[in-house]
Parts: structure tokens; sequence; C-alpha cells
């Protein structure tokens, strides 16, 4: 049984956190979570207290994730790490699939034909069937096929199956930041709550870092566990 992270984790750390599931709760569409004012303020005070070592990695698209939260100060990374941006600095991203809008066309199609939802992304696409559980078999069974024949790789999570372009996961994004300023010069701590993180978990642990994870999910490197996205945000709020 995994035990929650002490306050002390905080200190010195360079922190990568994950969005959804973790530092916002989940919705049935992706674009219905709520970003608050609260968890902005939090997360600008946080890149302060660690002196700008913080980023959020998601699986979001890099613009999407960057609208959403509204803090140019931070640095992000989205689509599993194919795109990020250092603080204050420049967007990197990585050519897109030349077959992306055919295996966009197909997602989008079999979400409309199953009641299901497409989310559309800069190097891939996935499917949501938080809203109907019962069309998960199904859904895999299509992104497995239609990856398999398209050349690109699925991500399973939590009520979703994405396809995304091979070549970029969380875990090299965490390495790639740590090797720069102000992230080299802190321990990694990477926060998840999904099976997209564990590879952000292996990574900070092989740097000699920690790694938590959000919620009830098992099987994980992680060494520590929170409950879920408000007791996250309250061992946040610990930093000093």
């Amino acid at each position: 049984m995994l035990g929650q992270p002490p306050a002390s984790l905080l200190d010195g750390a360079s922190m990568f956190l994950d969005l959804d599931g973790t530092l916002v709760h989940f919705a049935d569409h992706p674009d219905a979570i709520v970003v608050d004012e609260k968890l902005r303020t939090l997360l600008l005070r946080l890149h302060d207290v660690l002196d700008g070592r913080l980023a959020i990695i998601s699986g979001r698209g890099l613009d999407d994730l960057a609208g959403r939260l509204g803090l140019d100060a931070v640095a992000m990374a989205g689509s599993h790490g194919a795109e990020y941006c250092l603080a204050g600095g420049i967007p990197v991203r990585s050519t897109p699939p030349a077959n992306l809008d055919d295996v966009t066309a197909a997602i989008i199609a079999f979400a409309k034909d199953n009641a299901l939802v497409a989310e559309l992304k800069p190097a891939g696409a996935a499917l949501h069937f938080r809203t109907a559980p019962e069309m998960g078999q199904a859904a895999r069974a299509f992104a497995i096929d239609l990856a398999s024949r398209n050349g690109f790789i699925t991500q399973d999570g939590s009520m979703v199956i994405e396809l995304r372009a091979p070549g970029s996961d969380k875990g090299a994004i965490v390495r790639s930041f740590m090797a720069e300023p102000p992230f080299a010069s802190g321990r990694p701590v990477a926060v998840g709550d999904d099976l997209t993180d564990e590879d952000a978990f292996d990574a900070a642990i092989a740097l000699g870092g920690s790694a938590v994870i959000v919620g009830p999910r098992a099987a994980t490197s992680a060494q520590y566990r929170l409950d879920g996205v408000d007791a996250l945000r309250t061992w946040l709020e610990q930093a000093r």
C-alpha cells in the first residue's frame, strides 16, 4: 500500500504535473473540464516557490492546454510531449503524420456512429467513452486496428483510447526538461493519474526523483499516492 507523499518532497523539486484527472476533475466531454481561478493562483504560487521549476505535461494539444490554463510563465508540454514550450519561449512542435487527416476522419466517423466523443489533437486523435462505458471494448478494438494499419500507436487511458504518432512520450519530455534550466537544478517529481503518466514516473525515478499517483489505479511504479484532485491541491499548497 502506497503512502502519501511528505511535504518535504516539494522542497527543491522540479515538478511535472498532469492536468486531467490530476489537477482538474474529469468531465464527460474533454471540453467541459473546469480550470478555476483558485487552481491558476496555486500554480503561479508553486511556480514562484520552485523558482520556475514547474511544468504541466498533458495529452491535450499544446494550444488547448495553454489556452485553458492561461499561464504564460509556466512551462508546458502537450500531445504527450510531441509539443512543448518552456516558460516564455517559442513552442516546439513535431511534424504531424502525413496520414493524420485520414486517421482523424475514421475516428470522427466511428464516434458519430457509436455516440462517442472524438477528441482531435495535433499528433493524433482519441475516442472517449466515459458516457458509454459499454463501448470501451469495441472502441479499443477499432483503435488498435486503425493504428496498426496506419503506423500509429495506441495509448489506453481512463475511459479513453488514443491514437498518436510514435516517437514521443511523457518520459522523454521529462528527461528533456531536466536537461534545461531551471529544471536541471532540481529533483524531478512526476505526478499523474493515468497510464500515460507511467512514462513520466519511470523517467523521474531513473533521474533520482519521485513519482506520485493520483487516484485509485493499482498498477503503478509510483512510490506515493494521493486520493484525488482535491488531495493533490491540498498537498501542493504545502510548498514553501
